[in-house]
This record gives C-alpha cells, sequence and structure tokens, in this order.
C-alpha cells in the first residue's frame, strides 16, 4: 500500500468526499418550487431534477462497489469525484432542462464514492480507528442531506441559484485533488470481467421500480404509467435474479445476499432508511405550514434549514459514538440501539411539536439514532462476506438505505394528501395527517430493531487482520 497520508487524514478526506457527494441530493430543495420558470419548463418537467438524482444515485452505490472490488477502491473515487465535478459543472452552466438534468444525474452517480469510502475504511485504518472511521464516513449521507437545506437556502438567498453549483464544483474539486494526492492506493483488486449485462438489468429494474414509487403520488398511484413502472421494474429485477445466480462472475453474488446476516442487515437498513427520511420530508413542511392552520409554525426556508441544521451535526458528533458501541456491544445490538433511538424521536413528535424548537429536539434525537446505527449496518456487513465482495456488499446496503428513503418520501408524500383543510385556496395537510407521518415513521424505526434484533447473534468470525482488510504491498 503506497502510504501518500495518514489514516486520519485519510478518514478525513473520505468523509469530506461523501459530505460533498450527500449534499446534492438537498442542494436544490430551496430552489425547487422556482425550477420550472427557472428553466423555463412545466413543473412536473422540473420534478425531475431532483429524482433523477435520487435514482441515478441509487444505481451506481451496487455498481461503484464491484467497480472498486475489480479495479481498486482508491481509482473508483477518483473518478466518483471527477464526475462530481463534472456534473455540478454541467449544472453550474445549465439553463434549460436537458442539460440541467445531464449534470444531477451525474451528481447522482457521484453518490458511489460513499460505500466504496466505506469499504476502504478498514484497509487503510489502524484497528483503533476503523469502527469510528466507518461510522462518520456512514453519517455523512444524513449528515449531507441535513446541512445541505440551510447551506443551499442561504446561498439562495444572497447569490445566484447557479452559485449552488460553483460552490458544488469548487468543492468537488478539492475532493479529487485531497483523494489524488492522500488517499493511499491499496492494492485490492481482486480482477475478473465486469457483469456489464447484470449491471444494466439492475440499472433498469431499478429506474423502473424507483422513478414509479417516485412518481407514483404525482401521476396517481392506480395510473398506466406508474404501475407500468412499477410491475416492469419487478419483472426485470426478477429476471436480473436468474441471470445473477446463473452467473460464473456476477455483479452481485446472491447467494451471499441471502445469508441470514447479509439479508436482515440489508431488511434493516430499508426500515432505517425509511425512519430518518420520514422526519426530513415532514418536518420542513410542519416548520413553513402557516400559524392560521392552528399547527403551523411560520417558518421561512432560511429559518427551517436552521431549525434543522443542528440534527446534521449531532449525526456527526454520535458517529464515533457508534464505533465505541460497535466495539463494546457488537454491530447488532448498536443498530438495536440506533433503531430505537429514532424511533424515540418520532414518538416525541407525536405529542410536541407547538414549537420550532420542540422539533429540532426531536430532530436531534432522530439524528443521533441514525448517526448510531448507520455504521452498524455495514460494519455486519462486512463481517459476513468475502474480502473480494466488500465493495459491491457494501454498496447493495447503501442502495437497500436508498430504496427506503425513496419509499419514505412516497409513503410520507401520500399520507399528507391523504387529509387536508383549505386555507386561502390552498389545500394543505391537517395536523392528523402530520402525525399520522410521525407514527408510521415511529413503525419503520422500530421495523429495523426488529430486524436487527433477529441477525444471529454469532455471525462468521474473522481473524482482526482479516476483518480490518489489510492487504499486501
Amino acid at each position: 500500500m503506497g502510504r501518500r497520508g495518514t489514516p486520519l487524514l485519510t478518514v478525513v478526506v473520505l468523509c469530506l468526499g461523501g459530505l460533498v457527494a450527500a449534499l446534492t441530493q438537498t442542494m436544490v430543495i430551496p430552489i425547487q418550487g422556482e425550477l420550472g420558470r427557472l428553466l423555463s419548463t412545466s413543473e412536473a418537467n422540473a420534478s425531475w431534477v431532483v429524482t433523477s438524482t435520487l435514482v441515478s444515485g441509487a444505481v451506481a452505490m451496487p455498481i461503484a462497489g464491484r467497480l472498486a472490488d475489480l479495479f481498486g477502491k482508491q481509482r473508483v473515487l477518483m473518478i466518483c469525484s471527477l464526475i462530481l465535478v463534472l456534473g455540478s459543472g454541467i449544472c453550474a452552466l445549465s439553463n434549460t432542462l436537458a442539460p440541467m438534468l445531464a449534470g444531477r444525474m451525474l451528481q447522482g452517480f457521484a453518490m458511489g464514492f460513499i460505500p466504496v469510502g466505506i469499504a476502504l475504511m478498514r484497509e487503510v485504518t489502524p484497528p483503533r480507528l476503523t469502527a469510528s472511521a466507518m461510522a462518520a464516513m456512514s453519517a455523512t449521507l444524513g449528515v449531507g442531506g441535513a446541512i445541505g437545506l440551510p447551506l443551499s437556502a442561504w446561498i439562495v438567498e444572497y447569490f445566484s441559484w447557479h452559485t449552488l453549483f460553483w460552490v458544488s464544483t469548487a468543492l468537488a474539486a478539492v475532493v479529487a485533488l485531497a483523494v489524488a494526492t492522500l488517499v493511499p492506493h491499496v492494492r485490492d483488486a481482486v480482477g475478473g470481467r465486469f457483469d456489464v449485462v447484470g449491471a444494466l438489468g439492475l440499472a433498469l429494474g431499478l429506474v423502473g421500480l424507483l422513478v414509479g414509487v417516485s412518481k407514483g403520488n404525482e401521476w396517481g398511484w392506480a395510473s398506466g404509467r406508474t404501475v407500468g413502472l412499477l410491475v416492469a421494474g419487478v419483472v426485470v429485477l426478477l429476471a436480473w435474479g436468474v441471470f445473477e445466480l446463473r452467473s460464473s462472475d456476477p455483479l452481485c453474488d446472491l447467494r451471499v445476499s441471502a445469508r441470514r446476516p447479509v439479508l436482515l442487515t440489508n431488511l434493516a437498513a430499508i426500515a432505517v432508511g425509511f425512519g430518518m427520511m420520514a422526519q426530513g420530508i415532514v418536518t420542513p413542511r410542519l416548520l413553513q405550514s402557516p400559524s392560521a392552520t392552528g399547527y403551523g409554525l411560520d417558518q421561512t426556508l432560511l429559518e427551517t434549514g436552521l431549525w434543522m441544521a443542528p440534527g446534521g451535526i449531532v449525526m456527526m458528533l454520535f458517529s464515533p459514538v457508534s464505533g465505541r458501541l460497535i466495539g463494546a456491544l457488537g454491530a447488532r445490538v448498536t443498530l438495536m440501539i440506533g433503531g430505537s433511538v429514532i424511533g424515540s424521536g418520532y414518538v416525541f413528535m407525536v405529542f410536541l411539536t407547538d414549537a420550532p424548537w420542540q422539533l429540532m429536539v426531536a430532530g436531534c434525537i432522530i439524528s443521533a439514532g441514525v448517526g448510531i446505527g448507520y455504521a452498524a449496518m455495514p460494519t455486519l456487513i462486512l463481517q459476513s462476506v468475502p474480502m473480494s465482495e466488500a465493495g459491491s456488499a457494501v454498496g447493495i446496503n447503501s442502495l437497500m438505505r436508498s430504496v427506503g428513503t425513496s419509499v419514505s418520501a412516497a409513503v410520507m408524500a401520500a399520507i399528507l394528501t391523504s387529509a387536508t383543510l383549505g386555507l386561502g385556496g390552498h389545500e394543505l395537510p391537517s395536523e392528523g395527517a402530520f402525525t399520522a407521518c410521525f407514527i408510521v415513521g415511529a413503525c419503520g424505526a422500530f421495523l429495523g430493531v426488529l430486524l436487527a434484533a433477529l441477525v444471529p447473534k454469532a455471525v462468521p468470525e474473522r481473524s482482526a487482520a482479516a476483518l480490518q482488510g489489510r492487504s499486501r504491498v
């Protein structure tokens, strides 16, 4: 392994890269309502600016993980960084929909940085640092989204909307330079053939499924487009599964993924992702609702972002706590603790939403649970898969979290539109709809706890050297 920087510096670079990649998921929220006008298109078409990034990010994670296993993690991290530079630059120069969508899809592809970075952590850090490093890297997915909203709102309020993407371009360029100069190139490539057909099949199936879920509320759940995409996505994924089982060099070894620890951890990832996203969707709506409703808190977009920002800080602060808990209690129990804390935050919200500070406290509780639980999932995965499949396995786990967040967004939107009240010619969610969202979010989190409890206590053990993934020079 060619040393370029200290292990701690490498961890900082990887976490920065994950943070910048995750920022792209929420950076357009402050201008979402204006995108149609800004890009000279309809509101329906402009909504693809958000959807395209979420879908391409989900598709990229398992594919980037497999490429990292085959060709080396540092190389794939470098490519992801450069893709983010390119995508952000295209968005910064865009004034119409087509180039904006192209840039946003590239920004989504850069999300592959996060699972690859997590998998690399155990190869470049000493044992005493590995658990905390993986926890910090895992938390960047949530932290980036949490701080992206207030940062973007502030930029939009004082500068041009293009500045959002110029800032993203500059940050991505810094990450690319840091990866090139400070992240060591570990000789971890196992070689083999990249499963192009499997990658295309997975991509097509996920696009159909996730677009159908994301657009279901807008198009109608019974519409031909929604049903067609969902059915097509499921059929393609089933065919993909059959193909992968017969392949000698699959994109994802489904037999390994079907092992009980891996399967249950991935199912828990869906539930925890669902729980994390629910408050990110619902809390801003409640904070910005007019006080004339009797429950709204009349906060501006910037104020809303500032009330939610502490959650991102708490999430990062609790990531080293997760590392300590994993070392003391094991990843399984740590995941259960994280899910329980998330659920407790939603229970808090069911009863206390009368002031912005109460929502901030509840958000911090949920964020603490995410910070604790997110790191436990890749740890459980890495304890149960061969070293040669570490990248793809973590990529699949990250994909499952993305599936959970996508389903959560759709479910929360459906609940919020199911019970409304009229105010000033507009239909707004009722107070009962918000309460229902918090209850459903709690159920998702506690389901994750149950699934984590079902993970076998005695997962396949490895030697310390194997677990840390040390590679030969």
